[in-house]
């Protein structure tokens, strides 16, 4: 399935559009109407370099010293006040007050703080993309991450064609020409095993890359700076300005702003905005503070992972474990990986599901050392070869997070729960959901106010609601064990359904066939509306 792209640069339509106040689109494909022509997906891919854009001059933060006025104006202004030129006096201290005929000078009043047009509080894969894509489009953004790059970040580091595409548009893959590339998923399962290449599709390249969030994220947030965005690193939110007197807009408030706290800082500040998007990651503390919470009868993921030494670093597969076990043996609901990183090291963890309440019980890092353990002989990974202790996370999934808009706010990537179900996959969904923000306020700016907000939950409904519904049926059915046996051994009998199956887990149906995936697709979603889901993503009133 295909949701989010609507159509094809090549038939002169393409993801949702960014516009700027000089009304250019910058997507891949379409070209502004004042702008130097962007070139396609394919040239970039080849490493060509795009030309700058036309757009406003950035706008700055930065004070700028008072200009100094004409000798004629300045002496008639001294003329006007009764001046008189002092003789045989000192100059006075600078700390004394300047004063004239009529009384002391009065102090320049400080210049007011600039509203700008949008505020993105975080500076990982939702926000930086969409930091970049308001740059892009020639609007005065300001990007605030609380760590500095380059950062640690716990994930499986993996990069699915769906977030190569993204990293594409943005011009970034000639970067990734270092990374790892992987052509394809092995899955292991109750003793069998099958491999299976990433499957073509008109808008997503037949390969992924491993890059650690270390190095990926550092370089989407620098793009967006290069692209005009301000990015603040080191700078904490605080807590968001809302306004008092501002109408009811929606379930979240209106702000101002946000009040921010530079790292050594004393004294927070706070930066003006007309729209602010929330991109803070699964936590989102600034999220919960404006009201959102998560539906806690949809699957939460769990996820741990650490680095290994191996031989196999270089392997073209990445590896997925659908029958991980407890120490007892009893299969649980989630998965394992293994992902070769290229450098030496592969990336291995486990992810567990909250579809039962025996998954509190277990320990994730004792889950962890037993995974290693039955992994295949082959990656060589142990205590021996462990380059570091495990780190671990939350995964809110399937859109779980609400509300996502009010006021003059969104909220994006895991902010707002936008995980795939399926897989665990959240860094092409925050660079998916960042980009359709950026459209939603570049739309909000040029006229279309509170209902350009609406449209971008209407776009999220589009484009992953009946999906993730299905997605969650589906993890309800293999957290039961006998059920995950079943399903995998039927499975693993046959290489043309497990490749279908993939395309459906990865969300890479074709919009212009109707093959076996998306035929058995459409079915699995007839079926999931059937059946009872709270997932809260029905389409918003108008």
């Amino acid at each position: 399935m295909d949701r989010f792209y609507h159509g094809t640069p090549s038939t002169g339509t393409s993801a949702p559009q960014v516009r700027g106040p000089h009304e250019g689109a910058y997507d891949a494909g379409v070209t502004p109407p004042d702008a130097t022509p962007l070139p396609g997906a394919a040239a970039r891919r080849a490493g060509a370099q795009r030309a700058p854009a036309e757009r406003p001059a950035p706008r700055t933060t930065t004070r700028q010293p008072a200009k100094k006025a004409p000798a004629k104006k300045a002496a008639a202004a001294k003329k006007a006040t009764g001046a008189k030129k002092a003789t045989g006096t000192k100059k006075a201290p600078a700390r004394v007050r300047a004063t004239t005929a009529t009384g002391p000078v009065p102090r320049r009043r400080r210049a007011a703080a600039p509203v700008h047009d949008a505020v993105v509080v975080g500076g990982g894969p939702s926000g930086a993309s969409c930091g970049y894509w308001l740059a892009e489009a020639g609007w005065d953004v300001v990007v605030v991450e609380k760590k500095q790059f380059p950062r640690e970040k716990t994930c499986g580091d993996g990069l699915t064609p769906r977030a190569v595409r993204q990293l594409a548009d943005m011009g970034l893959e000639p970067a990734l020409a270092g990374a790892h590339r992987f052509t394809g998923l092995r899955a292991y399962g109750f003793g069998h095993c099958m491999e299976m290449q990433w499957p073509e599709h008109p808008h997503f390249p037949d390969y992924g890359y491993t890059v650690t969030r270390h190095d990926l994220d550092g370089l989407v947030a620098e793009h967006a700076a290069r692209a005009g965005a301000t990015l603040l690193q080191g700078t904490e939110v605080v807590a968001p300005k809302v306004d008092e007197g501002a109408p009811v807009r929606g379930p979240l408030p209106t702000l101002t702003g946000v009040t921010v706290k530079e790292k050594g800082g004393t004294r927070p500040h706070t930066i003006k905005a007309r729209y602010v998007v929330v991109a803070d990651g699964s936590n989102s503390r600034v999220g919960r503070m404006l009201g959102t919470s998560r539906r806690r009868a949809l699957p939460l993921g769990m996820a741990l992972r650490g680095y290994y030494r191996s031989d196999r670093h270089d392997d073209p597969f990445i590896e997925s474990h659908l029958d991980i076990r407890d120490p007892e043996g009893n299969v649980v609901p989630g998965y394992g990986w293994v992902f070769p990183m290229g450098d030496g090291r592969v990336n291995v963890g486990v992810g567990l599901l909250s579809t039962e309440q025996r998954w509190k019980g277990l320990n994730t890092t004792t889950l962890m050392d037993t995974f290693v353990g039955y992994a295949p002989a082959s990656w060589g990974i142990g205590p021996e070869t462990s380059l570091g202790p495990p780190t671990g996370g939350k995964l809110p999934m399937g859109l779980s997070v609400e509300p996502r808009t009010g006021g003059n706010v969104l909220i994006v990537g895991d902010a707002s729960g936008a995980i795939n179900p399926f897989n665990g996959e959240g860094i092409a969904y925050g660079y998916e959901t960042g980009r359709l923000a950026a459209a939603a306020v570049g739309r909000a700016l040029t006229g279309a106010g509170d209902a350009a907000l609406r449209e971008y939950d209407r776009e999220l409904t589009a484009a992953y609601g009946a999906y993730y519904k299905v997605a969650r049926a589906f993890v309800h059915l293999i957290s039961r064990p006998e059920a995950m046996r079943a399903c995998v051994e039927l499975g693993m009998r046959s290489e043309f359904l497990m490749n279908q199956l993939l395309r459906i887990m990865a969300n890479l149906m074709r919009p212009d066939v109707s093959g076996a995936a998306e035929i058995g697709y459409r079915a699995m979603e007839l079926v999931s509306r059937l059946l009872p889901d709270s997932g809260g993503l029905e389409e918003p009133a108008a």
